[in-house]
């Protein structure tokens, strides 16, 4: 009897753990099929949003009408996060595997939710502040307390663009499938864009009403630079400016070119620092040309105002410093503006205008600073008086901010503070224990304009632990020497052959850095050299190199530094917007060509 009332026990026994088993099964397939169409329709809602998104980014005539259409992602932003936010899409969150494809995919719909249902208000409420009927009065003034008022609305929606781009960005991209480690990549790039984007309007916003004089009249010297002869932040100073504003109204007051500041070449405008005159002598401050060879820009701008104090009178309140590419991305804003030589200035023909064609007509370098002169008035007047579209003008600011082609010093404190950790400051590489920063800034030793010639090409990557390899190249692409003006190659006036160029290479390396090996590789016999020093405590690496037509050159340096989560490279902005200095891989010393 015992046995026979066993058999049926284990039977039954068995039909429960079979029963048990399949019901995990399915319980299991459930929830998999759960996840599954949650995350598939969440997919597709963040699609929907990503169109409507790219349709209103892309109406850059109606930044009004673009918000409202952005407003509109806001439902399938907010479906997508609800669909991937319940109880049991958090606990498969902890499963191997498929646990960061969920979280991923959770994180990013909220970042982006955020985005829509709390960036978009206030930044509906500063575009109709700073809608460009708006923002002129009935004489030509620019309305500065409404822009002052748009402020507090652009840092609302600042913050949390920064705060979603931040969320995107911790996101370990190692385990995630190619489709979802792509799309998470693309929305970082994208929300990493957008804050910055916000956050430069926001600094607008609170610098430039003081800039324009809303709480009393404002002096502003402009410097121009000339990327055909190299200094570490562009190039020289060859033509200065001086802008008068006052509650929203500007006016080019005075007008001068390098020559009127000879005085100096034996007087220097101010006392440099010991370890800045141990790297580039007492040079910046006895040429306005060289103001901007010292690669922290709040030294070189106090330098200039200096000098145009000494020769003017005048303490300006503020030192700005563009380009002639800059002047192109202002003249694709305003159209094109009319010389007084009888030229048509264009976005298209500034860069060579101002660069190459002025010195084959003119011998005199008086007469090309004031070439030089007469196109920036006329840029400058011409935003003066209105012309062009108001998002366009801050499209073009910001892209040759990002450049590093526009740089702002304030003599106030408390206005230069509202530029910390932006590019316009044009200050020294700065690492942390996040990003470690190199700089790599070009200066010219040929007393020419042969830097229109030369191509540089800049990269850094780490290399292993605690290592990162620095990689300089140069290219002198001139033609035929005999078919350039004198003034362009130099004429051999310093030392230099007809043709070649000398190019001092300054490399700036973070505290703490060792280099623990330089290698240089040239196809040209003439030899190059090195020369060391500090500043503010960075390590400076000095490379000088000469190169004739045709000729390349390389310097790679092996350098000894803790590894952070981010490197960073900024280099001298050329006249080329295509030559960037770029952190990725690690560098391999190619040879030259």
């Amino acid at each position: 009897m015992t046995r026979s009332s066993s058999a049926p026990r284990r039977v039954r026994a068995a039909t429960i753990f079979a029963s048990a088993v399949l019901g995990v099964f399915v319980l299991g397939a459930g929830l998999a099929a759960w996840i599954g169409v949650r995350g598939a329709v969440a997919v597709q809602h963040l699609r929907s949003a990503e169109a409507t998104v790219a349709a209103a980014t892309a109406d850059a005539q109606d930044p009004a009408g673009a918000i409202e259409r952005l407003s509109d992602a806001a439902s399938d932003t907010s479906a997508a996060r609800s669909l991937t936010d319940d109880p049991i899409w958090s606990a498969a969150q902890a499963l191997p595997w498929i646990g960061p494809q969920l979280a991923a995919l959770s994180v990013t719909a909220a970042a982006v939710d955020d985005v829509a249902s709390e960036a978009a208000p206030p930044l509906r409420t500063a575009a109709q502040l700073l809608a460009p009927d708006a923002l002129r009065g009935p004489d030509g003034a620019i309305d500065v307390a409404r822009v002052a008022s748009a402020a507090p609305a652009v840092s609302d929606a600042a913050g949390v663009l920064q705060g979603a781009a931040d969320r995107v960005s911790a996101i370990d991209a190692a385990p995630l499938l190619g489709s979802l480690a792509s799309a998470v990549s693309s929305t970082s790039a994208t929300l990493e864009r957008a804050a910055a984007d916000s956050d430069a309007l926001q600094r607008a916003t609170i610098l430039f009403p003081r800039m324009l004089g809303a709480d009393g009249p404002r002096s502003t010297l402009l410097l121009f630079q000339n990327n055909a002869e190299w200094r570490s932040l562009g190039g020289v100073v060859g033509a200065v400016a001086q802008v008068d504003s006052a509650e929203g109204h500007l006016a080019l007051t005075a007008q001068a070119s390098s020559g009127d500041f000879s005085v100096f070449a034996h007087d220097p405008a101010l006392t440099l620092p010991d370890d800045v005159r141990g790297i580039f002598d007492t040079r910046p401050a006895r040429y306005l040309q060289n103001t901007t060879q010292i690669p922290d820009f709040a030294l070189g701008a106090q330098i200039a105002r200096e000098m145009w104090r000494r020769t003017h009178g005048v303490d300006v309140d503020a030192v700005v410093a563009v380009d002639p590419v800059t002047l192109s991305y202002l003249l694709r804003a305003t159209g094109p503006v009319t010389l007084p030589t009888g030229d048509e200035l264009t976005a298209d023909n500034a860069v060579p205008l101002l660069l190459d064609e002025v010195y084959r007509r003119f011998s005199d370098p008086r007469a090309q600073d004031a070439f030089f002169q007469s196109a920036s008035s006329a840029v400058f007047q011409a935003l003066v008086e209105g012309r062009g579209d108001p998002v366009a003008l801050v499209d073009a600011l910001t892209r040759a901010g990002a450049e590093r082609r526009v740089l702002v010093w304030n003599a106030d404190a408390a206005d230069q503070s509202v530029l910390d950790g932006s590019t316009l400051q044009g200050a020294l590489p700065a690492s942390d224990g996040e990003r470690t920063t190199i700089g790599v800034y070009l200066d010219d030793g040929t007393g020419s304009k042969m830097d229109s010639y030369l191509h540089p090409d800049i990269e850094a990557g780490w290399c292993g632990d605690d290592r990162v390899v620095v990689r300089v190249a140069l290219r002198n692409g001139a033609p035929d020497p005999a078919t350039l003006p004198a003034y362009v190659t130099g004429g051999g006036e310093y030392g230099v052959p007809v043709g070649d160029a000398l190019t001092g290479v300054y490399v700036y390396l973070p505290r703490g850095a060792e280099v623990a090996a330089r290698r240089t590789t040239s196809n040209d016999d003439t030899p190059s050299g090195f020369a060391d020093g500090t500043h503010d405590g960075l390590s400076v690496v000095k490379w000088s190199v000469q190169l004739s037509p045709g000729r390349s050159g390389v310097l790679e340096l092996d350098v000894r530094i803790p590894t952070t989560p981010r490197l960073d490279v900024v280099s001298t902005p050329t006249s080329d917007p295509t030559e960037v200095a770029r952190a990725g891989a690690c560098p391999t010393l190619a040879g030259v060509g």
